[in-house]
């Protein structure tokens, strides 16, 4: 980022209230928190940050640092490109005024909650400008329907709810049917002490609107109709998935036995915890048919390094990043092993 794309740089002027929310890293239940389950994830140390200033005008002016673009957008109106994110954050916390807004953010796209990030830390500035009486959970439950009506992803409130709440030292366990969480210290081995989390980035892109999330999410939730639940988290025998139709049989095991994962996650060593991770992939992979050719390569190479206890794909998956668990302080060793492997030029998220 430049100087000359700074906020004053942009708009002439000094912010009112800046507002930064991280990206989050899901180590185990994917794709359960739209079914009311369980979900461990953790926050990265990568941050959206969001500034605003009121304009006194009649629209928004949305300048992306990362883009060097500036969208205007008339206050009651959506927007296209990046704008929706902005436009849904403010409307939904009830903010009337045109806005000057600046956005940058080190967070990567692609299963690491950039879009919820930045919905966080638009809604944090306007908590400072505004003095709202909205906590933290209000912030990612107002985050989460941006997505629902601004983005049109029918995502559930995980990723809101760890760019809220959750700290990169902990997971987060989070019920996403009650909000009850805790969190938790990272999965440890007697022999290393605590594990190691490594991010890597697949090169393979996505876009959840354009993919089969929506689709999954109808598939799901058409299995529980039929299983007569109210969602999947209320089904603990695998075998009563036998009575559907072998697609939402196959989708619901997926749900179903990554919300047993998490549970006996809880207090896994790491060896144990890296199994269930490899165990939530291949689910990924087959049940729910959300992975990628070359993410599942990636995958499987690090889940065959000697200091690595498991890896899985990360996130809503058709492309993204990929998470793995690994022996203390290898994790910087593992991917000078591993990239080499999978190809030159992709990213890895310290």
């Amino acid at each position: 980022m430049s100087a000359d794309s700074s906020f004053e740089a942009v708009f002439g002027q000094a912010p009112e209230a800046t507002g930064r929310a991280p990206g989050r890293v899901n180590l185990l239940g994917e794709h359960t928190d739209y079914q009311g389950g369980f979900v461990l994830p953790a926050a990265i140390p990568q941050q959206a940050t969001v500034s605003i200033r009121r304009n006194g005008g009649e629209a928004h002016r949305l300048h992306s640092a990362n883009l060097e673009q500036t969208l205007t957008v008339r206050v009651g109106e959506k927007g296209e490109g990046f704008a929706p994110y902005l436009t849904g954050s403010i409307a939904l916390a009830g903010v009337t005024d045109a806005l000057d807004v600046w956005v940058w953010s080190d967070v990567p796209s692609g299963g690491l909650s950039s879009s919820a990030a930045l919905e966080l830390a638009t809604l944090r500035a306007l908590r400072e400008l505004y003095t709202l009486s909205l906590d933290d959970v209000d912030l990612a439950l107002i985050g989460q329907k941006v997505e629902h009506e601004y983005v049109g992803v029918m995502c559930g409130v995980m990723d809101q709810m760890a760019s809220s709440l959750a700290d990169t030292a902990h997971m987060l366990f989070l019920d996403t049917r009650s909000l009850e969480r805790r969190k938790l210290p990272m999965p440890a081995d007697a022999a290393h002490g605590t594990a190691q989390v490594l991010v890597l980035d697949s090169g393979v892109p996505r876009r959840l609107a354009e993919s089969g999330y929506n689709e999954r999410r109808a598939q799901v939730e058409e299995a529980s109709r039929l299983l007569g639940v109210a969602e999947l988290r209320d089904v603990t025998d695998i075998a009563a998935l036998d009575v559907l139709p072998e697609l939402l049989r196959r989708r619901a095991h997926h749900v179903v036995s990554e919300n047993a994962r998490v549970l006996e996650a809880l207090d896994a060593d790491a060896a144990h915890f890296g199994t269930l991770m490899n165990a939530s992939h291949a689910s990924l992979q087959h049940d729910y048919e959300v992975s990628h050719p070359q993410v599942d390569v990636l995958v499987a190479y690090l889940q065959a390094h000697p200091k690595v206890y498991g890896a899985r794909m990360t996130g809503a998956g058709f492309g993204g990043a990929v998470v793995a668990l690994v022996e203390a302080g290898q994790a910087v060793q593992v991917a000078a092993d591993v990239l080499p492997q999978y190809g030159a030029g992709q990213r890895v998220v310290p």
